[in-house]
């Protein structure tokens, strides 16, 4: 599969509703005892996987290795299906089936499960990191680790905290017009992950954000329901948002890891030794996705500009910095601690 893979088919309604929460059917049968006492060494389990990009994103991409490797330690006995392109909705549906064991693994944005951990919202505050490589510093070191404990240790969550996936930047994009400037953002309709902290930060930058689950917003630009998104290149183009939406402005907002969760009813079942074992390879899919990002960002640039969108850089990001003030204010405080240790980070 090439880095190129463009892949985005849509599962039809009616499908997609069956593999929701209340389709189980539809998944197929749960592997014996699934739900029981712990899994004996014989019984095969298919772990199901959840993800919003297509084949060959490097989300998915590092977790189908995770599997074949997985699969190849085990002989067999535990193995991954990956329900990518959004076959099973958007992350808010992936996060539900996964805390009630219908699926067993979900990449998700932390944006998207920061109302459900709130402790990982720090990493959601715009212009938190300095660059990727300033995020990256975190998220392999003990912060990182920390803020993992912090969704596995929450029994509310019903979430086991694997490992983190780079994301890049997020960026605007919009079908309206090239903006140059904090000013051009004023008006526009903008989509943002369904997280109050980014519906106040497009709001502050003088947008009006548009709270929307990913599975819904290449429609919502075809049909003008928005005017724009905000996500990084590789998004923007391998999900063809940008085909409808020309305008790639690089404020680099937001710098938000992803993280790989999985479920915790089906963790409990799992033996000691594979729950290390999966741990181990979660961490191995952590830089692979790493190196398999880099890429894959090139190579969307490249596409972008090839197709004739316009890439406009931000110079001056200070006017954006400044207007979030707010949103640092609302949301900063409690996290002042983990704050001061992020911006230690050199």
């Amino acid at each position: 599969m090439t880095l190129l893979a463009t892949a985005t088919l849509r599962a039809p309604v009616d499908r997609r509703r069956a593999l929701r929460l209340g389709g189980l059917a539809a998944l197929g049968a749960l592997s014996p005892g699934l739900f029981g006492t712990q899994a004996s060494a014989q019984q095969k389990m298919v772990l199901k996987v959840s993800d919003v990009h297509p084949e060959g994103y490097p989300t998915v991409a590092a977790v189908e290795n995770l599997g074949k490797k997985l699969a190849g330690a085990t002989d067999g006995r535990l193995s991954v299906q990956m329900y990518a392109a959004m076959q099973l909705g958007g992350e808010k549906e992936a996060i539900e089936q996964a805390q009630i064991g219908a699926i067993q693994m979900a990449r998700i944005s932390v944006g998207a499960l920061g109302p459900v951990v709130n402790d990982l919202n720090v990493l959601n505050l715009p212009f938190l990191f300095r660059d990727t490589a300033h995020m990256e510093k975190i998220i392999d070191g003990d912060i990182g680790n920390e803020l993992l404990d912090k969704v596995t240790n929450d029994p509310k969550t019903g979430l086991v905290g694997l490992c983190w996936m780079d994301a890049g930047a997020r960026n605007v994009y919009d079908t309206k017009k090239p903006i140059k400037d904090i000013a051009d953002l004023k008006g526009l309709k903008i989509r943002v992950i369904g997280n109050p902290m980014f519906v106040d930060m497009m709001n502050a930058l003088g947008g009006n954000g548009v709270a929307m689950g990913y599975d819904q917003v290449f429609s919502a630009l075809q049909t003008g329901v928005v005017d724009g998104a905000e996500n990084n290149l590789p998004s923007y183009v391998f999900d063809n948002h940008y085909t409808v939406a020309k305008y790639y402005t690089l404020t680099q907002h937001l710098i938000v890891p992803e993280i790989l969760v999985f479920s915790r009813k089906t963790w409990d079942t799992l033996s000691k030794d594979d729950q290390g074992l999966i741990r181990k390879l979660a961490r191995e899919a952590q830089l692979e996705e790493r190196d398999l990002w880099n890429k894959y960002e090139s190579a969307a640039l490249e596409k972008a500009r090839a197709n004739g969108n316009q890439i406009i850089e931000i110079p001056d990001k200070k006017p954006f910095q400044d207007a979030v003030k707010p949103v640092w204010d609302k949301y900063g405080p409690r996290f002042a601690d983990v704050i001061n240790r992020i911006q230690a980070v050199q």
